[in-house]
């Protein structure tokens, strides 16, 4: 997995999470505060994304050059477990 795009997405999180508490403590409006946390909201989807896609390519190879039929109905398993998750969110 290319973790330095996550870190990059986790760092602007981080971001937008600080600038959440600093406008509670300064009890912004409540509008920007709103805008704030659909931006910190974003930045987490997109995180999910990227982690989603890099694990679906590694699994979609896996199934693809195994041989052993039990191993890519597991691998197949895990997949559909995967988009059951990332449809919840």
């Amino acid at each position: 997995m290319k973790y330095e795009r996550v870190l990059q997405r986790l760092v602007t999180v981080e971001g937008h999470m600080r600038c959440i508490i600093q406008m509670v403590e300064e009890e912004a409006y409540g509008i920007y505060l709103l805008h704030q946390i659909q931006a910190t909201e974003a930045a987490l989807n997109k995180t999910n994304r990227i982690i989603l896609e890099e694990y679906l390519n590694a699994c979609i190879i896996a199934v693809v050059c195994d041989e052993e039929r039990s191993e890519r109905e597991q691998i197949l398993n895990l997949i559909q477990d995967l988009f059951e998750i990332a449809t919840k969110a």
